[in-house]
Parts: structure tokens; C-alpha cells; sequence
């Protein structure tokens, strides 16, 4: 467990230096389009086991005065209150925290670019809040016939109505939310007002996946198929780039499919343009820093595991698709994985079997797994998490950490005072529960001081979590999973 595949320090190095390539390349001026996740790249660190999840960030830190942020946000995402799966906050709320996360760490935000701009009244009000906060805000509109209309896009009627964003720094790094925010187009339109200042600008793209010089149906390429199953993101063969070099690279469906109209929209603002293929477009030298091409194949194989039931629980929740789910089983079916390559998964549903009611089990070493069982004081997964740090404490399993002489006070306080009606303990509390007796009990203690090796352990259980407990999973950096199942049959689930 814990094996590197990935070289993060010669990944920040190579990174930087190609952005700083690209930006020489158009004269000093570089809109550089940021997919994925700039900050907790969780799904990077999981499928490339080494990979730092703030290497982009640590990257643009290298760049620091030569760079400066612009944050995207598609209007229609603050209309309907779209909520980030992994945060569980709306878009509009993540634009604030993506602010505060790159002042905090010395990075300029420039400005707020709203796009598809109608002076929709939810849009208007965040607008409002942003320039009481001190925040440049710019509107970009639709434009009818995009994509295809090349001539209508490329004007006075197109991008032409679109504010123009002003910018101080050479590179300006265009980030969103999420996927679908409008950032390419953004960057398009700086172009189209850019040439018409005078001044020469350039385009390109920073996405980690699929990682272009890895083999099509590599696992680490099938995950990033597998994470964005939702979205019907394909893998594909470049044909510009063979085309054009008789060089095989993988891109994605949707910069494939772009590609013809990126190319035109080039040719009308400059005459020419500079890319031959959308590989050319991307600057990603991650395939270049695996340095243990087996640990990270196996990681991405847990990963595809673990997004085939992560679907299937959004699928129960009515949040997700079947059709997500079958792809992603198809996608398990051409590589032959199976379930059984994640021991949680059989340890937590045998441990079920044998008590007749939800289990949990955390991977704690290569072949140990420690369950833990719903009993009438604790819920399952704050059972196994207790368990886990009693394994990696070397605390002895007979020992109780927290006596009932603590825990039943708090049921008495959930259930009698604060209007509860299950009386077990979840993970948060037990962890208070647990801090408090640390003062007098130097095993509590012991146990506590653990935690920092949860990060990047393996736990599954055999019901879909509260929201509650799922946090604390992801907040330790463990890798969850449950079987899509609800505890009770009830309709509301909180």
C-alpha cells in the first residue's frame, strides 16, 4: 500500500516549463484553459499514486507574477443551484471559495466572467455581491449558432458583444466550477477582442486526462472514462494528430468534435492556426513523469471500481443514470475487473452476512482488512474506524477505547434533548468522543494520533452513508465505497 507511481517534482518542473514554451510561442500573451480541478485534484492522486493533489497549483506558483486568474461561471449553473458532487456546494459559492483559495495563497484573480448572460435575476444578484466584494464582473452572451456558425461567431454580433476582459499579467489562466461553464469560449473571445487591440495572443489547454501519449485503453485513460461517465466523455484516437504526423495520441470526444471550428475560428481572427490537431492544443507532460506504470495501473483499477458504485449509489438517489452505470460495467467487462480485486468489499458484506445488519470494513495493510458492526451504541463505519486505528495504534482488539460509560451519555443528549431517533454514534462524534477521553486515557490518545494514517486507505460499506459520515471519510482522504442499498425503507434519507 502506498507505492509511488508518479514523480510529482519533475511534473511541477516539466509543466511549468512547456507553459512558459507555449506563452514564448504567441508573442508573450497566453490564454491558458484549465480543465479538471486546479485545487484537490483527488481523482489525479488516486490514479497516479504520487501525484500531489495541489501539483497545479504548486505549479502555478512557479508562475506567480506572470500569471493571473480568471474564474468562469455559466449562468444557467446559478439559476438552477448545480451543486458540486464532491463539496456538495453550489457553483456560485465554489466561485467564492476558488477566490479565496488563490489570494490565499498569493495568486491575482483578475475577475468573475458570467457566461450565457441573459440579466437573469439570480445571475444579477451574485453579480451584485461579487462587486460589493470588491470583484470585476464580466458578461458573455450566447451566441446563436455556436458552435458551427464560424462567420457570426467571429464578429461584431458574436464575440463582439461579449465584454472584454481586462488582464495585466502574460498568463491568464481561465478556470470554472465545473465542466460546461464556457471556458474555451471565453478564451476565444479574448482572442477575437485581443487582435483587435493589436495585441498577439494565444490559446492552449492544461487537461490531465486522458493523458495524450499513453495507449488508448491504458487503465489510467478508461478511469478518466469511468470519472466523467456521466458527462459521455470517449476516449479516441486523434485523428488530426495521425493525420497530420502519423503520430497515435488519445484525446476525448469533445475537443475532437471542436476541433474543426476551433481550427476555423483561428483561421478567421488570425489567417492561420497555429495547431494542426487538438493534441497539439494541450500542454500535459504527465504521461512523461509515471515512473511505475504497474502501481498506477492497478490504482486506476480501483478507481474504475470505485466509480462503478459511486453511479450506482447516484443512480439510487436519483441523482445519477443508468445508462453512467453501464458504461462503466461495460468498461469493467473489457478489462476483466472484477469486484473481488477490492477486498473491503467482500470483508464489509461477510461481516454483514454474519450480524444480520450493515457493515463496514477499512483496508489497513496489503491483506488485513478490519470491519466493524452496527451494534446498538455505534453505527457501522464509526465501529470500523475505531478498529482501523486500533490496528495501526498495535492496540489490542479486546480493549474498549470508549467505554459505555461515555457513549450513552451522548445517545441520552441525541435522542432525549436534540431530537434524534437513532441513538448510535456516527464517526464525528466518536472522534469527539474519543479526543475528550484522550485526556485521561493514554491509548485514546495512542489512537488519535493515527489518523494522519487513514489518508489513501481503502474502506467500503454495505448501505449508502448518511451525509454525514461520507464527510469524515473524505475529509481523512479514504477511498469510499458502498453498496446502493439504503439502510431502511423509508422514502426521506437524510
Amino acid at each position: 500500500m502506498n507505492k509511488i507511481g508518479f514523480d510529482n517534482e519533475k511534473y511541477l518542473k516539466m509543466q511549468s516549463e512547456h507553459i512558459r514554451e507555449r506563452i514564448s510561442q504567441f508573442g508573450g500573451k497566453l490564454y491558458l484553459e484549465f480543465g479538471g480541478k486546479l485545487f484537490d485534484d483527488y481523482h489525479a492522486s488516486r490514479v497516479l499514486p504520487g501525484f500531489a493533489p495541489d501539483s497545479k497549483v504548486r505549479m502555478l506558483l512557479q508562475l506567480k507574477d506572470q500569471a493571473e486568474i480568471v474564474i468562469v461561471i455559466n449562468v444557467a449553473d446559478i439559476e438552477k443551484n448545480k451543486v458540486r458532487g464532491d463539496l456538495g456546494i453550489t457553483y456560485d459559492l465554489d466561485v467564492l471559495r476558488l477566490i479565496d483559495a488563490f489570494q490565499g495563497i498569493g495568486l491575482l484573480v483578475g475577475s468573475v466572467v458570467m457566461t450565457r448572460y441573459q440579466a437573469q435575476p439570480a445571475a444579477d444578484a451574485f453579480c451584485k455581491r461579487l462587486e460589493s466584494l470588491g470583484i470585476r464582473v464580466y458578461h458573455h452572451y450566447s451566441i446563436e449558432g455556436y458552435p458551427s456558425d464560424v462567420e457570426r461567431i467571429v464578429s461584431d454580433d458574436g464575440f463582439g458583444r461579449n465584454d472584454y476582459i481586462e488582464t495585466s499579467r502574460s498568463l491568464v489562466v481561465i478556470t470554472a466550477p465545473g465542466p460546461g461553464s464556457g471556458k474555451m469560449a471565453t478564451c476565444l473571445s479574448q482572442l477575437y477582442h485581443e487582435h483587435k487591440r493589436g495585441v498577439n495572443a494565444g490559446y492552449a489547454k492544461f487537461e490531465t486526462f486522458p493523458i495524450w501519449n499513453l495507449p488508448l485503453k491504458h487503465p489510467v485513460n478508461l478511469a478518466y472514462e469511468a470519472a466523467t461517465a456521466d458527462l459521455n466523455d470517449i476516449n479516441m484516437i486523434d485523428p488530426f494528430h495521425l493525420e497530420a504526423y502519423g503520430e497515435t495520441t488519445v484525446n476525448y470526444n469533445r475537443d475532437v468534435e471542436i476541433f474543426p471550428v476551433l481550427a476555423a475560428t483561428f483561421d478567421q481572427i488570425y489567417g492561420e492556426c497555429p495547431y494542426k490537431s487538438p493534441t497539439d492544443m494541450g500542454v500535459n507532460m504527465a504521461g512523461n513523469c509515471i515512473v511505475d506504470d504497474e502501481v498506477c495501473c492497478a490504482a486506476s483499477r480501483q478507481e474504475i471500481i470505485r466509480r462503478y458504485y459511486a453511479e450506482q449509489c447516484a443512480l439510487k438517489k436519483g441523482m445519477g443514470s443508468a445508462e453512467a452505470v453501464q458504461k462503466i460495467k461495460l468498461l469493467m467487462k473489457q478489462t476483466g475487473i472484477t469486484i473481488d480485486e477490492r477486498p473491503v468489499i467482500g470483508a464489509a458484506r461477510l461481516k454483514a452476512e454474519l450480524t444480520g445488519a450493515p457493515a463496514a470494513a477499512i483496508q489497513v495493510a496489503e491483506n488485513v482488512c478490519v470491519t466493524g458492526r452496527t451494534s446498538d451504541l455505534l453505527g457501522s463505519s464509526a465501529a470500523a474506524m475505531l478498529n482501523a486505528l486500533k490496528t495501526l495504534a498495535g492496540i489490542k482488539d479486546e480493549i474498549h477505547l470508549l467505554s459505555p460509560a461515555v457513549i450513552e451519555p451522548v445517545q441520552e443528549l441525541k435522542v432525549k434533548y436534540m431530537g434524534n431517533h437513532n441513538p448510535r454514534l456516527h464517526m464525528d462524534e466518536v472522534l469527539i468522543a474519543l479526543s475528550v477521553s484522550a485526556a485521561t486515557n493514554p491509548l485514546a490518545q495512542l489512537a488519535l494520533q493515527q489518523i494522519p494514517k487513514l489518508r489513501g486507505l481503502e474502506a467500503h460499506v454495505t448501505v449508502i452513508l448518511t451525509e454525514r459520515d461520507e464527510t469524515v471519510f473524505k475529509k481523512f482522504g479514504m477511498n469510499l465505497t458502498c453498496d446502493p442499498q439504503y439502510q431502511t425503507k423509508k422514502l426521506f434519507h437524510k
